[in-house]
């Protein structure tokens, strides 16, 4: 598969049937009331991994020949749980390289799925260079996050599902990272309703694809602690596939800060009883924070993953202080 077309799409949705499931869209009454319509909640943190990332990793795996030695990648702790559970399905060796800033739960989560983990450096992109290394020199064949096309077509699987479950829906909002998300359900989404407006949603702190898309080509951005470490890194200087979606299909970007992640995850809680990471509460804390008053029909916003700390869940939830580096957030007890 060397381009990502609506029939790529249509294609993975095959391949990874039976390892990925097709995850349930929920409403949320108390989003729902604040936005004046129907807000539904698409629960990828249901998939076996506890994210949407078992979609794009199966399907680039389940596509390899067998007589490879096996698969590596860089990831800030999803796609490499989606790469070793993939892997250990297909009997792969599986090594997968993260920073420092990637929480121990999911280095953790990887290990217990029988991968290799290595810890490098202090940001994806040196990360990527041990990637770069095991694939010259021990012939491992690199599964990228988000840039090449059976990942972003596996993560377009959700678009499909969305359309075909509700499709009147207006809104679409994606968490926003390296694009293979946004990109892929944007195409499925904008292929079968073109006028649903689809929405990427992202961290304030070190934003790299939304820098790249106001640059007009990708750009190098620092890359920070942050609550919704999931959506941290660059997009790659030589982005192939990615870039090139979002800019083409996404109808708008909006940024959040910390302070507005850390309410997202309470409400999400609160609210609705789901147990989300950082990267998945952007959406709600776009809402919430005013910054989507214009959405104007039912909604449907991804709920990419659940595979926060728990320590830091409970400090959330709490009210307590948390410190990301050079930052921190001053607690505040969840209130309506």
């Amino acid at each position: 598969m060397n381009e990502i077309t609506f029939a790529s799409i249509l294609a993975a949705r095959r391949t990874i049937a039976g390892t990925a499931i097709e995850t349930p869209l929920v409403p949320s009454p108390y989003l729902s009331g604040l936005a004046g319509h129907d807000v539904l909640l698409k629960l990828e943190m249901t998939q076996p991994i506890g994210a949407f990332k078992l979609r794009g990793a199966a399907n680039a795996i389940f596509a390899l020949p067998d007589d490879i030695a096996g698969v590596t990648c860089c990831s800030t702790g999803n796609h490499g749980r989606g790469v070793a559970f993939a892997a250990r399905e297909r009997g792969m060796r599986a090594v997968i390289c993260m920073s420092k800033l990637v929480p121990q739960a999911k280095i953790d989560g990887i290990k217990a799925l029988g991968a290799e983990v290595r810890i490098v450096g202090m940001s994806q992109d040196e990360a990527q260079l041990e990637c770069d290394r095991l694939a010259r020199e021990e012939g491992l064949v690199d599964i990228s996050p988000f840039d090449t096309p059976p990942v972003i077509a596996g993560q377009g699987t959700i678009g499909v599902e969305l359309m075909e479950s509700r499709p009147d829906l207006k809104s679409v909002l994606i968490p926003l990272s390296g694009g293979g998300l946004a990109g892929g359900i944007a195409l499925a989404v904008k292929t079968m309703s073109p006028s649903t407006r689809v929405i990427g949603i992202s961290m304030d702190r070190g934003p790299a694809m939304v820098e790249s898309l106001r640059a007009g080509k990708p750009v190098d951005v620092e890359e920070l602690p942050s609550l919704a470490d999931s959506l941290g890194g660059g997009i790659g200087l030589e982005n192939q596939c990615s870039f090139a979606l979002c800019r083409d299909y996404l109808d708008e970007t909006v940024l959040v800060s910390e302070e507005e992640i850390y309410r997202g995850i309470q409400a999400l809680y609160f609210e609705d009883r789901l147990v989300c990471e950082g990267g998945s509460a952007v959406g709600a804390a776009a809402l919430l924070a005013g910054k989507l008053d214009d959405l104007d029909g039912p909604t449907a916003m991804i709920i990419s993953g659940r595979n926060i700390d728990m320590n830091l869940h409970a400090d959330i939830l709490q009210g307590r202080d948390v410190v990301l580096g050079d930052l921190t957030l001053a607690g505040k007890v969840y209130a309506r």
